[in-house]
């Protein structure tokens, strides 16, 4: 019943070390060394390596080693695999803190302060009251529900949006297509951290930044390939958006020319929200394994259907 690690070699040594410290009944592989492919019962990966069914014909699950799995082509795995998200209590805390950091800083104009600083311009601006601060979250999962909780004792007036309908306390909840022009239209600042299906692909658009405040701001925690890059370019030149934190991109790293890097009104960070920890994740994963082994489900398994 070996294990089979396909990730960053570096984090993949304090990975060893756990699995060896605290579950020695599990042989662990590191890939591209497999030892006998036949007795490799467990993946954890980032991406899956190709003919995964040819390579590994005996693999019982695989666990994607992040919270979501669009990196995954689900298509081209066996549609008998579980697909297992990694449920790291230390992303939900990195995704936290982030949505705290990026919220705070355009609610207190930090954008525009760093650009005076540029310009060595000492000039203030009226504050507006966190109350009268309209924040919504797009994406009703188990971070969104965690980043507002941790937003909620600053005082602002929080929504969110889902595809389907949820009751959060201190929360004002909205549904489906129907509801989504009255959620984005009381959204000064609106965070995406939706996972990426086929449904959501370039949902932050001309169309949907129409339909927002003018001068509200956009901060995306979720996946580049939500977001129309030209079409933000085109809103924050137009004065429709005053500002954007970007922490992913259709395409990482930015190449040197692209124009987010230069652009006053844009926050760029590289995929720096939440990063997974061995520490923290592997009680997770070690839960997991055992369930499987067990015969009880796992937590964290993905809907072929939903892609979540």
């Amino acid at each position: 019943m070996a294990l089979l690690y396909k990730a960053d070699p570096l984090r993949g040594e304090r990975w060893r070390t756990l699995f060896a410290e605290q579950a020695p009944d599990i042989p662990w592989r590191a890939w591209p060394e497999l030892g006998d492919p036949t007795e490799i019962r467990y993946l954890a990966a980032w991406q899956a390596p190709e003919n995964l069914h040819e390579l590994l014909p005996n693999l019982q699950v695989l666990f994607a080693l992040s919270a979501g799995v669009d990196q995954l082509d689900l298509s081209r795995l066996p549609q008998n695999l579980p697909v297992v998200r990694l449920l790291d209590p230390g992303i939900t805390q990195g995704m936290c803190e982030y949505a705290s950091f990026a919220v705070l800083g355009l609610h207190r104009d930090m954008l525009r302060y760093r650009q005076q600083q540029a310009e060595r311009r000492w000039q203030a601006h009226p504050l507006l009251p966190p109350h009268k601060r309209r924040v919504g979250v797009m994406g009703l999962g188990l971070q969104a529900k965690q980043i507002l909780a941790t937003l909620q004792p600053y005082g602002f007036a929080l929504s969110g949006w889902a595809r389907s309908q949820h009751q959060i306390p201190g929360v004002t909840c909205f549904a489906g297509s129907e509801q989504l022009p009255a959620f984005l239209g009381q959204c000064d600042i609106l965070l995406c951290v939706l996972p990426l299906t086929e449904q959501t692909q370039g949902i932050l658009d001309r169309q949907l930044f129409a339909q927002l405040p003018k001068g509200a701001a956009l901060v995306n925690m979720g996946r580049g390939a939500h977001l129309v890059e030209q079409d933000l370019l085109e809103a924050l030149a137009s004065g429709q958006l005053s500002a954007a934190v970007l922490d992913v991109l259709e395409q990482e790293p930015a190449k040197p020319e692209h124009p987010f890097w230069d652009h006053p009104q844009i926050l760029l960070t590289p995929h720096i929200a939440a990063m997974t920890q061995p520490d923290s994740a592997f009680g997770g994963l070690l839960d997991n394994i055992r369930r499987h082994q067990r015969g009880e489900p796992m937590l964290g398994q993905v809907d072929r259907q939903r892609g979540y």
